[in-house]
């Protein structure tokens, strides 16, 4: 550099910096307002919804054809009258229909004899016997006789189910 050139230079102020100029600062630091930490906007999907694997396939309409709407169909809850809700006991075939004429009788029916009749396991039997008196009603007396086994029996007067 030459000799006139450096002392325009410092002249200006754009000299060689002194470590007491270097630390003062004049300018601010131009910083972006900070906004909300949220996620970005998603754009909108241009893909529909896929199908599940195997899933059905609406009908396709032949080439060039228009599609046509779709008839209406009646009702069909407006059409059938309303059934009433029985709750008179299980059908009579049944195996829990056997379980209550059992357990109807003057005796009772043993845990024992309800397997038998029945072919199930005893848990399962006193699951029915449980969800039986709460769903048909009824309450069911569960004592034990002489020799140790379990009795199950309906309370109070005779039930007709």
């Amino acid at each position: 550099m030459l000799r006139g050139d450096a002392q325009a230079i410092e002249q200006k102020g754009l000299g060689p910096m002194k470590n007491n100029q270097a630390t003062e600062t004049t300018q601010a630091a131009a910083v972006a307002e900070q906004g909300a930490h949220v996620a970005p906007e998603k754009a909108p999907s241009k893909k529909g919804a896929s199908q599940k694997k195997g899933a059905p396939k609406g009908q396709k309409t032949a080439k060039g054809a228009k599609a046509k709407a779709a008839p209406k169909k009646a009702s069909k809850k407006a059409a059938k009258p309303a059934r009433k809700k029985e709750s008179s006991g299980p059908r009579a075939e049944s195996k829990g229909a056997k379980i209550i004429d059992m357990i109807g009788r003057a005796k009772g029916a043993t845990l024992a004899e309800i397997m038998k009749a029945t072919d199930w396991q005893a848990h399962s039997v006193r699951g029915f016997i449980s969800t039986a008196a709460k769903k048909h009603n009824i309450n069911i007396e569960s004592s034990k006789n002489e020799a140790g086994d379990r009795v199950y029996s309906l309370c109070g007067a005779p039930h007709n189910l």
